[in-house]
């Protein structure tokens, strides 16, 4: 059923009393029509989405919650390609990722395709439920012990992801068919893990973040208090050290006293979401200063140029300060995603602008790179180096493929762009933020506004007035960190010349006032920090948010990329790159190719991997360097 008076509210949403600097604005006030997200935005909804039900249907995922719940269904549990042998008990959470993704979708916009195939997801989910509230279709189908094996079953992590798709559905259309499902299951958990059951957490974690929305739904404490419950025990041993150690799942210093990010990126950064949600509901600053103090670290030495993180294939983790490899690279798409969760709520947290200008980077060079330009293929792991001859290829080894044995990512990237529009403002009675830049109009309270702007690849972005209440408020702008120069122009008023930050204008402001920002976008030649051994003597290339890389398909017939050097003696230069889509901005680099002088195309790396086979490269060694080094 869909409820009357739909509140429309947003992923993330602090209570009326957390102790937020900014207020994220409701789904349905935000819309980008068009332009560089809005064509990203339309493939997941009309091609991304669609696939992912396909793919569904074809591994056996929907088909082991259907087996869960019994009614003749037959089969075994499986994982369709999982040529490791292991049987992945985490699935269901794909179906719950994909339902979520839809539920935006739906709420922003009505299509009966999309409807109808997640009717049926909904359906098999409820009937796989058992009567007293438990939910998971690995245990069910295999005769398992509820709850018997914390560190590998994920129960708890894939009923973070049933909470979340819940609330999607009632706040994106009033449909609590998810919510009352996941109710059930959250009690049945609650009764064996919350205060008055075992100690217990889940090795990955998600849970505590959907515990604090569902607080926010239901207004029901005791969500918020089995959430802060997992925090506390965390870091205290419980899991044990498994086959990679405790810091593998976060479980070797309490989450108040560990200063830096350690183990599996997606879990560390998907606890500390949650981390800083029982935060901000709590006014726990120590809390909030923790996980802020990990970020600073993650950014500052754990982190590569692209935004993503985890250098470790192995245990798919953080590695060493500095220890970031590009051909190495693991820089798994859900870590990205993780960032930009988690970097949203930091941003909600302090008003900083850091944390925009991290979620920018983040998803135009860690996140976007995952999905093919069809819509249909994906990235599980995004290296910074992909070398023209290889002496395998496996999965990890960067090319994209239509689904994963352990498909994560795809439906996590389905959700991710199903809530972009969320992301770009924040604002209330008193003002508008703006942190992202699309085209799109939207509402704040009484105000009415719209962006136009070619950006990233043009640097001009204009704001119109297009209703406003007869009082004073504040527009402010981001002006990114990277952004060496930039003006902000009111009406008819002089350009001034405004910094890194946000540009703030308070007023009393009239429909039609325009405001223009522009930003310089420059190519900016990167050197790396001298402590990242990988690449130490190697350069690479931005434009404005957008990180660039050299590809083979782009090479002269004969010419190896291994071979290929930066001349420190030419002048780099953009250039159009309408091959690649509409408006897309690559550089022309100077280089040096066995003695031979000549200018290489480098092209947006959120590109790279549509054209062709042929290799890769972020970090290009200068022309002094040795080819041995290569």
């Amino acid at each position: 059923m869909i409820a009357d008076g739909i509140a429309h509210e947003a992923c993330v949403r602090p209570s009326p009393g957390a102790g937020t600097a900014l207020r994220p604005v409701g789904a349905a006030d935000v819309t980008v029509h068009g332009g560089f997200w809005g064509d990203r935005l339309r493939i997941n909804r009309e091609r991304t989405i669609p696939h992912g039900f396909d793919r569904l249907r074809a591994t056996g995922t929907l088909n082991n919650l259907q087996l869960a719940a019994g009614a003749g269904h037959t089969g075994t549990y499986r994982a369709s390609g999982d040529t490791s042998g292991a049987v992945l008990p985490f699935l269901d959470s794909d179906v719950y990722k994909w339902l979520e993704a839809v539920g935006w979708e739906l709420g922003r916009d009505d299509d009966a395709g999309l409807r109808a195939a997640a009717d049926e997801a909904i359906g098999i989910v409820a009937r796989a439920q058992r009567q007293d509230g438990y939910l998971n279709s690995f245990v069910t189908v295999l005769g398992g012990r509820q709850y018997a094996d914390l560190a590998w079953g994920h129960e708890l992590y894939c009923l973070g992801h049933l909470v979340q798709a819940a609330v999607a559905w009632h706040r994106a259309l009033g449909d609590d068919r998810l919510l009352d499902i996941a109710l059930r299951a959250v009690a049945h958990a609650d009764r064996a893990l919350g205060p008055s059951g075992a100690d217990g957490i889940d090795g990955h974690p998600e849970i505590e973040m959907a515990l604090v929305e569902l607080t926010r739904v239901t207004g029901d404490e005791s969500h918020l208090a089995f959430a802060a419950r997992m925090l506390d025990l965390r870091g205290h041993g419980i899991i044990g050290e498994g086959r990679f150690g405790s810091t593998y799942w976060q479980d070797h210093l309490p989450v108040r006293e560990a200063a830096e990010v350690a183990g599996h990126s997606v879990r560390q950064l998907y606890l500390d979401c949650g981390a800083v949600d029982v935060a901000v509901e709590r006014d726990d600053k120590d809390l909030l200063g923790a996980v802020r103090r990990r970020w600073d670290d993650m950014v500052r030495t754990r982190r590569y140029l692209t935004g993503s993180v985890g250098s470790r294939h192995r245990d798919e983790a953080f590695g060493d300060p500095y220890e970031l490899p590009p051909d190495r690279a693991y820089a798994e798409t859900c870590a990205s995603i993780a960032e930009v969760m988690l970097g949203w709520r930091l941003l909600l947290a302090t008003g900083e602008s850091r944390y925009a200008d991290d979620i920018e980077r983040v998803m135009f060079n860690g996140v976007l790179p995952s999905l093919s330009r069809s819509g249909t293929e994906f990235f599980y792991v995004n290296p910074l180096q992909r070398r023209t001859h290889r002496s395998s290829d496996t999965a990890g080894d960067g090319r994209r493929a239509p689904w994963q044995a352990c498909a994560c990512c795809p439906p996590n990237l389905m959700r991710m762009l199903s809530t972009w529009e969320q992301y770009v403002l924040t604002g209330d009675g008193t003002g508008v933020q703006v942190h992202q830049y699309a085209d799109a109009s939207f509402r704040v309270s009484d105000m009415e506004l719209t962006i136009a702007t070619g950006y990233p690849w043009d640097g001009t972005i204009v704001v119109t007035v297009v209703r406003t209440p007869d009082r004073p408020w504040a527009l402010s702008l981001r002006v990114p960190g990277w952004c060496r120069s930039a003006t902000l122009t009111v009406g008819d008023g002089p350009a001034e010349a405004v910094t890194a930050g946000y540009a703030t204008r308070s007023r009393t402001w009239r429909a039609g006032d325009r405001v223009v920002l522009d930003l310089e976008l420059p190519v900016r030649l990167i050197e790396p920090h001298p402590r990242v051994d990988a690449v130490r003597g190697c350069v690479a290339f931005e434009r404005g948010p957008i990180v660039y890389c050299i590809e083979s398909a782009d090479l002269a017939n004969g010419v190896p990329l291994e071979d290929v050097r930066y001349d420190s003696d030419g002048a780099v230069a953009a250039t159009p790159r309408p091959d690649l889509g509409d408006g897309v901005v690559g550089i022309d680099v100077p280089a040096a190719v066995a003695g031979s002088r000549m200018t290489v195309p480098a092209i947006p790396y959120h590109t790279w991997g549509n054209r062709g086979d042929g290799g890769m490269r972020v970090w290009l060694p200068r022309e002094a360097l040795s080819a041995d080094r290569a």
